[in-house]
């Protein structure tokens, strides 16, 4: 190779197609014109442009998830469990992404805030129905969540869905269940669409399942893939808590809520209770 090469030489010579006149070039595949026309500051501020973008790009990050958890539930409820484990390490991983980006949103100051939120009227993460599907979907269920949705039939229709189905955790107790653990029923056939209530029986199933491991390997892992899920969920929720009390402080939320002091109720959600319970009782 010739080191004295220009780089148009070197894209010469690499015979790269150029000419997409005729041809479905990156851009086209993508439809980045219209991703990228999507960003529409109302304000005359700067840093409006990364609020934006920060929630648009954890919108593409949940879609992802979305589709992931989906396909993850469908593979445990069909007991195919090592696809079921591939997507549910995926979703672990676009979390850490969420968690990360906070510490870009981190950047916006106080001031800086302040200056755009006139303009955010009452619009809030609180209302995207996309991170409501992902709480359905890992069993933080509550009917009053549906109300933010009922503007839109075709969003509505969507969460109602998410939250009269079974969550990943109902269909993984299920699973057991059909391997012949103890899972009581009320437990397996219930109201889909009700809180989850920890159950003892619950917990002696997953214990029995941890305490022989090499017999049960599979529902061993999958106990373990929802410990990552939940300690991924658990850093993307508080971050989320800390990047808002860093740029707001405890002002009430654009979407009514207290803010912060919401956030940190949140907190205090356990999704899969037995799961974190068991490692004391070992």
């Amino acid at each position: 190779m010739n080191p004295n090469k220009t780089s148009e030489q070197i894209v010469h010579d690499e015979k790269a197609q150029l000419d997409f006149s005729k041809d479905m070039s990156y851009g086209d595949y993508l439809q980045l014109d219209q991703i990228l026309s999507a960003q529409k500051p109302l304000s005359p501020e700067h840093n409006e442009m990364l609020f934006i973008v920060q929630h648009q790009t954890s919108e593409l990050w949940m879609k992802l998830m979305l589709h992931e958890l989906r396909a993850a539930i469908a593979a445990v409820a069909n007991d195919e469990l090592p696809p079921a484990f591939k997507m549910l390490a995926r979703v672990s991983k676009i979390m850490e992404q969420l968690v990360h980006a906070w510490d870009v949103l981190a950047t916006m100051t106080p001031p800086e805030y302040s200056a755009i939120r006139p303009y955010l009227s009452n619009s809030s993460g609180f209302q995207s129905w996309q991170y409501r599907c992902v709480e359905f979907a890992l069993g933080n269920k509550n009917a009053a969540m549906l109300k933010p949705h009922a503007h839109s039939a075709l969003r509505l229709a969507e969460v109602q869905a998410a939250y009269e189905a079974p969550s990943l955790y109902d269909e993984s107790l299920r699973l057991l269940a059909r391997r012949g653990l103890p899972v009581p029923a009320t437990h397996t056939q219930r109201d889909w669409t009700q809180p989850y209530a920890e159950s003892t029986e619950v917990e002696q199933a997953w214990l029995t399942v941890y305490r022989n491991p090499e017999q049960h390997w599979d529902l061993y892992q999958l106990g373990e893939e929802l410990t990552d899920l939940e300690d991924a969920f658990r850093l993307w929720r508080f971050r989320h808590v800390t990047t808002v009390e860093r740029v707001i402080g405890f002002k009430r939320g654009t979407g009514g809520t207290s803010g912060v002091g919401y956030l940190r109720k949140m907190l205090d959600v356990v999704l899969f209770p037995e799961i974190w319970k068991l490692r004391t009782d070992l």
